[in-house]
């Protein structure tokens, strides 16, 4: 697990959240702080978050890296540490 693949589970769920009809892509800018376009453009993988960018989001989303991690990767690391 690195920083690059925690993004990448990131930017999945919100594409997720707006393909499923959750929240619409609109609404998810307004959420997060983020303009409409460079979201846009970050769903349809043309741009990259910055790092700040995607903890100030997860943060507004009331969310936690922890919630980007599978309970199965951290039965496993606690098996390796």
């Amino acid at each position: 697990m690195n920083f690059h693949e925690l993004l990448r589970r990131f930017t999945g769920h919100l594409r997720e959240r707006v393909r499923s009809g959750e929240v619409s892509e609109r609404r998810l800018a307004r959420l997060t702080g983020v303009s409409q376009p460079h979201l846009h453009h970050v769903l349809g993988a043309k741009r990259q978050l910055s790092m700040d960018k995607a903890d100030e989001m997860l943060r507004r989303l009331h969310m936690d890296i922890l919630d980007l991690i599978e309970p199965r990767e951290m039965i496993e690391w606690r098996r390796r540490h």
